[in-house]
């Protein structure tokens, strides 16, 4: 029952905040005020063009209520471009940007103001926008998906402060049509790294626009098999998957992209399944310039997904003017599967690969075994089913390191029968090699490996491997820079091999500092941890930092009890007897039995 006076209704609830107040005040109160005052008659007027009504508006804070909640989706949408043209003419550090979250919920209303937890939760969905974006529940979500053309990522649901139930929540974002906004030029000056010479790129991970994270690994596949393709061009510098992902499910300008990764070109889309039918959509951006090179949407029928991804891999290799070689243009749309069934195992398993772990290496053994029983032809599935056997038999998780390698190079030879041009073939072989003692061959298969496939990061480093064990430190210490120059978000076990090198050349200072960095990521579950704490133990005790040594080594113990000095020497291929002699002594000088 509602008491007099007050009334139970159900409408669209929209807050609003400011980003950084406090920060902005304390920099310069007057300014910042003045802003503010600006930017909420802008707001105000907004909402009262969209039939809003303005609720509350204390400070940086901003309630307000629609009747519909397709007009709140427009109001806030206007409002964001707007604010994100007025922000391009301002510096960066006052900017005022807004988060934008809406909510459809049963309020009461006395007249002047909305209670209720449909008012808390338009509230923790403004906190969970982005700087500049919106967030909306599942219930405005429903609403307006067939009403507004617009894209919706699916983030989950989300537990609510005080709120019994879960709430779904959506990113509807604005960034394609806020073309201010997106459109801000990358410098060269501001690039942390050096411009490539050649057309240089960076492919976004294809966002899921499905609502159902099942489906998520549809765009992460496509995002793989373009940098793949894209990877074997020798006259193309293209980032690594690892670097790229690290944007998956944030709201990045292009401009900040470019510049983080330094690259002139980045392609984005996203992939949204409807039954047996996709759209797609894709845009490369030429991030100096400032605007579009093209925009595609594609409207296909699922089984045409590997067309689809080479029409957008030509178009790209055609708008940046590269030449292929006949062997490029052979290697760049081979299709290694056409079973989408093979394929979705394929793609997840080898995202579980990538988890570098024991629990996830086992399932991801089980998903490509699957996708292998359905298209034995599936060289890449193949090549990464080799791999969990590799990584297995090389840290220790297998009952038979021997056995495991015998598995992996049976896969090697299997995949090297259908393929012969395949790059990720030669990284396993190389690999198998390496394990066992057969260095030239190994250097062989990784300089294979990269003939194939110039830009492909985990090219670079499985030869910096190779060639760290053969004593060739030099060598091991440029490849790695470059498979980090290829994968600037690089993945961890990249520095073990970089680490020991300088060490190896005496440059102490630079392998502690990379070590410590190698046992950071250990530590978030990157690479596994009693390696990383056996590395840095061996180069404490050559830099007289004995007892810190021994409390790395008792600490990596405790983790794995089974390490040992005989463990350490049969898992680690040096070529050159004193090379293995100075690193197992220095492990038994810290306590290692």
């Amino acid at each position: 029952m509602v008491e007099e006076g007050f009334q139970r209704k159900l409408t669209a609830i929209f807050s609003a905040d400011v980003v950084g107040y406090s920060r902005l005040m304390s920099e310069d109160e007057f300014a910042t005020v003045q802003i503010l005052k600006e930017c909420t008659e802008e707001i105000v007027s907004c909402i009262e063009h969209h039939r809003g009504r303005v609720v509350d508006n204390p400070g940086d804070n901003l309630l307000s209520e629609f009747k519909s909640v397709v007009d709140a989706v427009k109001c806030a949408m206007e409002i964001q471009r707007k604010l994100s043209e007025r922000n391009t003419k301002v510096p960066e550090g006052r900017r005022m940007e807004y988060r934008i979250g809406i909510n459809l919920g049963d309020v009461i209303d006395d007249g002047e103001r909305i209670y209720g937890d449909g008012v808390n939760v338009a509230a923790r969905l403004e906190s969970m926008a982005d700087p500049g974006g919106i967030c909306i529940s599942g219930a405005v979500y429903d609403q307006v998906k067939k009403k507004l053309n617009l894209e919706y990522q699916f983030l989950g649901k989300k537990s609510v402060k005080n709120i019994e139930e879960p709430v779904h929540v959506y990113r509807v974002p604005i960034a394609s049509d806020a073309a201010a906004q997106r459109m801000i030029k990358a410098t060269v000056d501001r690039m942390a790294f050096t411009l490539p010479q050649k057309p240089s790129i960076a492919v976004l991970p294809f966002t899921n626009m499905s609502g159902d994270s099942t489906q998520e690994y549809i765009g992460d596949g496509i995002t793989e098999n373009i940098i793949t393709a894209l990877s074997h061009i020798s006259e193309m510098f293209v980032i690594a998957r690892n670097s790229t992902f690290i944007y998956k499910a944030r709201s990045v300008r292009v401009q900040q992209v470019a510049e983080e990764l330094g690259v002139r070109y980045v392609l984005e889309g996203s992939v949204q399944r409807s039954s047996d039918r996709l759209r797609v959509t894709a845009q490369l951006i030429d991030a100096l310039m400032g605007h579009h090179l093209w925009s595609e949407k594609y409207d296909r029928k699922m089984g045409d997904l590997f067309d689809l991804q080479d029409d957008i891999t030509k178009k790209i290799v055609v708008s940046l003017q590269v030449e292929l070689t006949s062997g490029e243009q052979a290697r760049v749309f081979a299709k290694y599967t056409d079973n989408l069934d093979a394929w979705s195992y394929g793609v997840k398993g080898n995202y579980l690969l990538d988890k570098f772990n024991k629990e996830d290496n086992i399932k991801a053994r089980e998903l490509l075994e699957a996708a292998i029983k359905i298209d034995p032809g599936y060289v890449s599935a193949i090549v990464w089913l080799g791999a969990t056997h590799t990584v297995d038999g090389g840290y220790g998780w297998s009952e038979s390191p021997v056995d495991s390698f015998k598995r992996a190079h049976e896969l090697a030879q299997m995949a090297l029968t259908l393929d012969d041009k395949s790059a990720n073939v030669y990284i396993l072989l190389g690999t198998i090699y390496l394990a066992q003692r057969l260095h030239d061959k190994a250097i062989i298969a990784g300089n294979r490996s990269i003939s194939l496939a110039p830009n492909l990061s985990i090219a670079h480093a499985h030869l910096a491997a190779t060639m760290f064990f053969s004593g060739r430190f030099d060598e091991a210490i440029a490849l790695t820079e470059k498979a980090m120059r290829l994968s600037p978000r690089y993945p961890a076990f990249y520095l073990s091999p970089l680490a020991r090198s300088y060490a190896f050349r005496g440059r102490y200072e630079d392998a502690i500092a990379t070590s410590n960095q190698l046992y950071d990521r250990s530590r978030k579950g990157d690479y596994p941890e009693e390696w990383a704490l056996l590395h840095l133990a061996g180069l404490y005790v050559a830099s007289d930092r004995q007892d810190e040594a021994r409390e790395l080594v008792a600490e990596a113990i405790k983790i794995n009890p089974g390490l040992s000095l005989a463990f350490f020497e049969q898992s680690q291929p040096f070529k050159n007897p004193e090379h293995m002699k100075r690193e197992i002594e220095a492990l038994k000088e810290a306590g290692l039995k």
